[in-house]
């Protein structure tokens, strides 16, 4: 059976067609990997690399853990909310009577429900008609 090194939280996130699988260890220096690269080398634009450090700016916990996760599916900005929805579970895991309330009130336990609409027939995608030319 395995056993892990280390102890750690988890916490499984989900955003549109993302899904992250988020891993945090106490006592860390705040260092966050994504897909085994840095955050820095794994997003580009700032406000991505915000939105997975929201949770631990809530809550005060910035620089008390460190996050390796694993993300799939989806772009940047689903993958970026995932990241986010699985650190905020995994807070959860660490101590929830003092986290939940401020990541309750924030919106971070919530999972997203907006999905891309689905094509209909007739159509050339969910909702955009094709174009008739007058006679």
């Amino acid at each position: 059976m395995y056993t892990p090194k280390k102890a750690y939280f988890y916490g499984t996130g989900r955003r549109k067609s993302s899904v992250a699988r988020v891993r945090l260890f106490p006592g860390g220096t705040g260092e966050i990997k994504i897909n085994n690269r840095t955050i820095d080398n794994y997003f580009g634009l700032e406000t991505l690399k915000m939105v997975c450090r929201q949770p631990f700016e809530t809550t005060g916990t910035a620089g008390k853990f460190d996050v390796e996760c694993t993300v799939s599916g989806g772009g940047f900005t689903g993958q970026a909310g995932a990241i986010r929805h699985g650190i905020a579970r995994a807070l959860l895991q660490a101590d929830a009577e003092q986290y939940r309330p401020a990541l309750k009130a924030a919106g971070f336990l919530t999972r997203d429900p907006r999905m891309k609409e689905r094509k209909k027939y007739g159509l050339k995608a969910a909702r955009r008609a094709p174009q008739f030319s007058k006679r």
